[in-house]
């Protein structure tokens, strides 16, 4: 029951192939197949042009779906991701990262995600004679593109993306700062996969992950796609024991049945900080 030989429909118009196909055919057996001429940037852009309606996962099944629909396959796999502030440290940024497997032989949602805080999402407002020098280091730049927009007016309006020229991010600042009200341009991330290795890399890890999911069967069903499911809170305070917010325990789950394991947390850890203890840190 497992998916060694099948073959999976990849809708991506930014090369996202290059990070999920070789996890999914070396650890799963599953051959992934691009879906060529699909305008997945239908479902939302990064970059703000069209706004996504749906919630990550229904995105990502979408884009599934798509390339399924295109390629005639009952299998389809697609990506979906999201960027900002630190729910707990806003000026850290991080980034959320979701793949979805979607099998209409068996009826069933396959999914893995994570959290990423290895990201270089980051913007820096602008003006024409100020040295972008710094921020470009410390974003990865030229190796990771940049988007120019100006930085007061439409939100959606872009000058230039994708860009990782120097001279041509001096000429688009240039451009956006005397179409922005307030006379200055906003630089951005390019957050698409292909202008962007940081978010590539987290990509094929999360493609890892979900290959060994795919690969791993049901203890009571013996259908593919047991894994974590979700956290179970409690892990107690190192200096008093109380039960914090932190996880204890991970449950394990099948897609298709209702079997469910409850596991030890895989780092191990035993108890929590003080710093995340409701009487200790109140």
């Amino acid at each position: 029951m497992l998916y060694t030989g099948v073959r999976a429909a990849l809708a991506t118009k930014h090369g996202k192939e290059e990070a999920i196909a070789g996890p999914l055919s070396s650890l799963a057996g599953i051959d992934v197949v691009v879906a060529r001429g699909i305008d997945t940037d239908a479902l939302g852009t990064f970059t703000g042009e069209v706004e996504r309606r749906g919630t990550m996962l229904e995105t990502a099944v979408a884009k599934a779906r798509l390339g399924m629909g295109a390629l005639g396959l009952p299998f389809g796999i697609a990506s979906e991701g999201s960027f900002g502030p630190h729910p707990l440290a806003p000026m850290v940024s991080i980034g959320y990262e979701l793949l979805a497997f979607v099998d209409d032989v068996a009826g069933v949602t396959i999914r893995e995600e994570h959290a990423e805080s290895e990201t270089n999402f980051s913007h820096l407002v602008v003006s024409p004679s100020d040295d972008l020098g710094p921020w470009l280091r410390q974003v990865g730049f030229p190796l990771h593109a940049i988007i120019v927009r100006p930085n007061a007016g439409d939100p959606r309006a872009i000058t230039a993306k994708g860009v990782v020229d120097a001279a041509a991010i001096a000429a688009a600042v240039a451009v956006a700062a005397r179409a922005s009200a307030d006379g200055r341009a906003r630089l951005e991330t390019d957050m698409r996969a292909h202008l962007n290795p940081t978010r590539m890399r987290s990509i094929s890890r999360l493609a890892r992950a979900l290959a060994r999911r795919l690969a791993t069967p049901c203890p009571g069903c013996g259908a593919p796609g047991f894994g974590q499911s979700a956290t179970v809170v409690g892990l107690p305070c190192r200096a008093c024991g109380t039960p914090t917010e932190a996880a204890r325990a991970v449950v394990w789950s099948c897609p298709r049945c209702d079997a469910r394991e409850e596991r030890p947390r895989p780092d191990g850890a035993q108890d929590a900080d003080p710093g995340r203890c409701p009487r200790c840190n109140p």
